[in-house]
């Protein structure tokens, strides 16, 4: 044999080859959990701030109705009572008239200051001189009559006549819308009862609550 012949290389060792493997899966692992982390920091981050801008928009709901109730509060604490009785009623939706007295809305705010509203008539809580008025819109055909009348424990049976207005119209096939009004000044005593009369409440037009008004003021 010779001695000097070239020997065959020695193949590497298996724990070089492990200990490589184990070092590359450990660099892969601590990427990975790196990675991990950092994607639950930023779910953890757009989360809290999800919950910022949620409570920071409720929180300016709240201040923006606060302080509209705030503000309402401070222009109804400015409003000032009437000096004098005062009323003012108009038609409405909750209103059924009488055959011949009109009737006046109570869901449409009525202004009545130390002046009552009670049976189809508005009732004197004190004495003094008050200009009455009333305007009624109706379908002009025949005759129409417009009426404020009182009554008072001053004088028993039948009211008393205050205003009155007539009006006779030949629009029988095409009857036209036409209105009354009527206004004056009175002594009136605490009790004493006025209301609006007309000849028919059929004829009475209810397009719109301003168009048929009543009331009174203490001058």
């Amino acid at each position: 044999m010779d001695n000097y012949a070239t020997r065959p290389p020695v193949p590497p060792r298996l724990s070089q080859g492990r200990q490589h493997a184990s070092v590359g899966q450990t660099l892969l692992f601590i990427l990975v959990s790196v990675a991990l982390c950092g994607m639950t920091i930023e779910a953890c981050l757009i989360y809290r701030l999800y919950q910022t801008e949620s409570v920071t928009s409720a929180s300016v709901s709240k201040i923006i109705a606060e302080q509209k109730a705030a503000t309402a509060t401070k222009l109804r604490s400015r409003v000032i009572s009437p000096s004098k009785p005062v009323a003012h009623l108009t038609d409405g939706q909750d209103v059924v008239h009488a055959k011949d007295i009109m009737a006046w809305s109570t869901d449409a705010d009525p202004l009545l200051y130390k002046i009552d509203y009670k049976d189809r008539s508005l009732v004197i809580q004190k004495e003094g001189y008050y200009y009455v008025y009333s305007k009624v819109s109706f379908s002009d055909n025949g005759i129409f009559h417009h009426r404020v009348d009182l009554r008072t424990e001053k004088f028993t049976g039948k009211s008393i006549n205050l205003l009155k207005s007539r009006k006779y119209s030949n629009h029988f096939k095409h009857p036209e819308q036409s209105n009354s009004y009527l206004g004056g000044v009175f002594h009136l005593f605490k009790d004493d009862a006025i209301f609006v009369k007309v000849s028919n409440t059929s004829k009475i037009v209810r397009q719109d609550p301003t168009e048929n008004v009543f009331g009174a003021y203490m001058i």
